[in-house]
């Protein structure tokens, strides 16, 4: 076996383009070893955390502007922590829209249980968008919506995760516009999906123009119009 000095003088004896190749074949084969020590290794952190703090960091930077340094800080992660826990950039950002559609979707539910008729509930839904224009903090709209927007249909997977949030989203809007139609705030004979379609357009329309500088006055006359509408 040869001594460390005379591996040393070995390596040195390579021509350039040789020891290029021979440390990177080095570095591979020590992060492939790393990464194979920690399958099996129970997590040194809290996973649900770590993906609460990357999804605000997506939902106030969108994917393309968040770097893995950014994830990697804001989550308080290595990198090999963060691929063995969510795996790569896109497979955590799926994972963190998923969470927004669940948070998202389970207050609305809620909401809706707790609220004294489907018609009240419908107008705090909509007024909602003014506390993003009441504080310091600058207005970042929905995740799924933004999503939709960088992506469009670029990415069918992602494509598919928007598209299902969003049902998740106009069934609850639909349960609460039939509940008003129950309850004699929404004439009958209106159509509660188009008017869930309608809501859930009217609130995405309503978060951009936040995000775009409305202040309130403007967004309460809109959210009157779009009341009225359901009359």
């Amino acid at each position: 076996m040869l001594s460390d000095a005379a591996h040393c003088a070995a390596t040195q004896a390579m021509p350039v383009a040789s020891r290029q190749i021979f440390f990177d074949f080095v570095n591979r084969m020590v992060h492939k070893y790393l990464m194979a020590a920690n399958i099996g290794r129970p997590l040194e952190f809290d996973p649900d955390l770590a993906l609460d703090a990357a999804m605000h960091q997506f939902w106030s930077k969108g994917y393309e502007s968040t770097s893995m340094q950014d994830l990697l800080a804001t989550m308080n992660l290595s990198k090999s922590s963060l691929y063995q826990a969510f795996g790569g950039k896109q497979q955590l950002f799926r994972q963190c829209v998923a969470r927004y559609a669940d948070q998202f979707t389970q207050m609305l539910r809620d909401g809706l249980s707790g609220a004294p008729s489907g018609r009240k509930f419908i107008e705090g839904f909509l007024n909602s968008v003014l506390n993003d224009v009441s504080g310091q903090a600058q207005p970042r709209g929905c995740l799924v919506m933004n999503t939709a927007s960088e992506f469009a249909q670029s990415d069918p997977e992602i494509a598919q995760d928007v598209a299902h949030s969003i049902e998740r989203f106009r069934n609850v809007l639909r349960a609460a516009v039939e509940r008003a139609q129950r309850e004699g705030d929404i004439p009958p004979e209106r159509d509660a999906q188009m008017l869930a379609n309608f809501l859930v357009s009217s609130m995405s329309g309503l978060k951009t123009q936040a995000k775009a500088g409305a202040d309130a006055a403007t967004l309460q006359g809109i959210i009157s119009m779009v009341l009225k509408a359901l009359d």
